[in-house]
């Protein structure tokens, strides 16, 4: 496992290295965080 670089963190749902929005300790891709993105309280804006 990479300590770091770009495969060092991973989707906390599916696993996945590549799309990764960290931001805010959100860690998930960007796919799962289209899903879950309401769940967590955000709102799109258009």
């Amino acid at each position: 496992m990479a300590k770091f670089g770009r495969g060092a963190n991973e989707c906390r749902r599916c696993g996945r290295k590549r799309g990764l929005i960290r931001k805010y300790g959100i860690y998930l891709c960007r796919q799962c965080f289209r899903e879950v993105a309401g769940e967590l309280g955000f709102k799109k804006l258009w």
